[in-house]
């Protein structure tokens, strides 16, 4: 017996000279716990004149985690940072009382052809945190939890689950999680009183 609720197809949204899917939000399903954004970043072949230009932008009382499968995004915010994310590694950048971003093509990388793939998606603060001071947190991919199980391979990426903990420092009760097979099989997610979006 099944207990998916809803299935929800990607819409286009564009981001500046840039188009993803959107799968959250939807008309019908404003959040999932407190996930509020997700925005697919789907396989984007570009030339060598194609860059990613997302300006200088605010955000304000809520996180963004960013996580390529594929490419390379130069990350530069009000706090200072300037860091570029790699596949495998996050990005998670709390704006509380607030913060202004941009994301790039690395400047090494935009006179050549290449890919982008990935997702960023946007996690809603507790409203006692939704003032906090913004902050910055990078985590390498060789920091975050990774384990074998029943022929599937796992990796933690912000949260806690299966009795692991991310370094990404969250702020709400959820887990994101990277689960990878090579034959198919079933996966028992867990049994906590979490919403749930795959």
């Amino acid at each position: 017996m099944s207990n998916i609720q809803l299935i929800i197809e990607e819409r286009p949204a564009d981001i500046g000279n840039f188009l993803v899917g959107r799968l959250l939000p939807f008309k019908e399903k404003r959040m999932v716990g407190p996930f509020a954004f997700i925005d697919h970043m789907w396989p984007a072949f570009m030339n060598d004149h194609e860059n990613l230009d997302v300006p200088p932008h605010p955000h304000i009382g809520l996180s963004t985690l960013t996580y390529l499968f594929e490419g390379s995004v130069m990350h530069k915010d009000s706090l200072g940072t300037e860091v570029e994310i790699h596949p495998g590694a996050v990005n998670w950048m709390t704006a509380g009382k607030g913060i202004v971003h941009s994301e790039r093509t690395p400047a090494y990388l935009r006179t050549s052809d290449k890919v982008l793939h990935g997702l960023q998606i946007w996690v809603a603060l507790p409203k006692e945190l939704e003032h906090m001071e913004p902050s910055f947190t990078h985590v390498g991919e060789d920091e975050l939890p990774v384990w074998q199980h029943a022929g599937l391979s796992f990796k933690l990426i912000a949260g806690s689950a299966f009795g692991k903990v991310s370094p990404v420092p969250v702020y709400s009760p959820l887990y994101f999680i990277e689960i990878k097979s090579k034959d198919g099989g079933a996966v028992d997610v867990g049994s906590e009183l979490f919403e749930r979006i795959l």
